[in-house]
């Protein structure tokens, strides 16, 4: 018999389907259930609560599949990196001709090697103060250039590149090739951000690779990376593996963004955010030259509103005479014993006030006279001018103007725009 056909049958043609479901049976009927010791890697969870991963040891690995009427009965999870021991069938997936293990239980047997390293560096390196949330730096807000460490052939790369250009696509990026899996790649990243930091030529740095096991991003959990991105003079962004991934970059970078797209966007501000910002900045800046400008038109208003013509001040002078002439004549005893002493006293009032009056003449002439040269149009006029500086101050000293400073000049018709060359100290008088 061969796979249980007959003799007389072994060379007839089967088909694939049918030569995977003898290898299947030969398999299920041959092999019995068996604990499996390994460590988890790739553990999947599919919609339907069915569990797909790998278990393997230092050489190889077998694909295993628990489905959902066996895993419901655990009460823990498993991650990728646990060693467990799983009860199961060898048999054969026939729909890709796949050797795999049908699991019917699974008990966790200790932390996996990678994990246990991983935990290692990590209580190593936190215990240095290398993940302290102080040490951590802002990154800056519009950056000049951007570097990104990554291979030249990772999806990262373009998934990178195309956030970058929806977003700010006037910011130039700089590449700093290197390998993200493998051996030897921790060391090559280690370099390519070494020579980011040596070349000082980018405002921001970001550290990238798409997801993929715990073995495909080790070389991010490696110290000598951890090392080179602590001692970067540059802010690092970490964008590794998927949002679930976990590496030593992510807990020593400046900032842990949980994708490649999701770095770029973090070292990055919207364009059309910042137009928008730009626009209300815009606005407020009208509102406040308004604002200034209707001020300074309500000061001239009060001031004008104070200054009285000296016409106008003579009119209430000699209305208030007048009155005090109509209080006396009021007050004027009518008696003809006293005819003389009063005509004597009106010519003597009369002279006082005429005199009064010619003296407040005099006085109201020179106050204008006075108001004349104060008038500002005049004083302009004769070859003086007013200067303000940036913020509308008039400007009398020289000692607090900076070198390139902008000064607006008022002249008696006109004005101009001026910068400090250079300036001086006034002595004994004279500039």
């Amino acid at each position: 018999m061969f796979f249980g056909l007959a003799t007389e049958e072994k060379y007839r043609v089967v088909r694939v389907r049918e030569l995977n479901l003898l290898v299947k049976r030969l398999l299920e009927n041959n092999l019995p259930l068996m604990w499996v010791a390994g460590e988890i890697s790739n553990f999947v969870c599919a919609s339907s609560g069915h569990w797909y991963f790998s278990l393997k040891d230092e050489q190889t690995q077998v694909r295993c599949a628990m489905f959902r009427h066996k895993n419901q009965h655990l009460d823990w999870l498993p991650k990728n990196g646990a060693q467990v021991e799983v009860l199961a069938l060898a048999t054969l997936y026939e729909g890709r001709g796949e050797f795999q293990l049908t699991l019917e239980q699974m008990r966790p047997a200790g932390p996996g090697a990678w994990y246990e390293a991983f935990e290692r560096l990590k209580k190593k390196l936190e215990g240095e103060g290398l993940f302290d949330a102080g040490r951590k730096r802002p990154l800056p807000y519009l950056p000049g250039q951007i570097g990104i460490v990554t291979s030249p052939q990772a999806a990262a790369l373009h998934d990178v590149l195309s956030a970058l250009a929806k977003r700010m696509p006037g910011i130039p990026a700089v590449l700093y090739p290197a390998p993200v899996q493998g051996e030897g790649a921790a060391q090559k990243i280690a370099q390519a951000i070494k020579a980011a930091n040596a070349r000082a030529e980018c405002d921001v740095l970001l550290v990238c690779r798409g997801g993929g096991s715990i073995e495909d991003l080790w070389a991010f959990n490696e110290e000598v990376v951890a090392r080179a991105i602590a001692a970067s003079n540059i802010p690092v962004v970490s964008g590794i593996g998927h949002e679930s991934d976990f590496t030593i970059a992510d807990f020593v970078a400046d900032l842990r963004a949980a994708t490649p797209t999701a770095a770029a966007q973090a070292a990055t501000p919207a364009r059309l955010e910042l137009l928008q910002r730009l626009n209300q900045t815009a606005q407020r800046l009208g509102r406040a030259k308004l604002r200034l400008f209707e001020r300074a038109m309500q000061q001239l208003d009060m001031v004008q509103r104070r200054l009285v013509h000296p016409a106008q001040r003579l009119s209430q002078q000699t209305q208030f005479l007048d009155h005090l002439q109509r209080r006396l004549l009021l007050a004027r005893p009518d008696t003809s014993s006293s005819g003389d002493l009063c005509a004597e006293q009106g010519r003597r009032l009369q002279a006082a006030m005429r005199h009064a009056l010619q003296r407040h003449d005099a006085r109201l002439r020179s106050l204008s006279q006075h108001l004349l040269h104060l008038d500002p149009q005049r004083v302009l006029a004769r070859g003086y001018s007013v200067v303000r500086d940036e913020r509308g101050a008039i400007v009398v000293d020289s000692a607090g103007l900076p070198a390139g400073a902008s000064l607006g000049i008022t002249f008696a018709r006109g004005w101009a725009r001026a910068e400090v060359k250079e300036k001086g100290v006034a002595t004994g008088g004279q500039d």
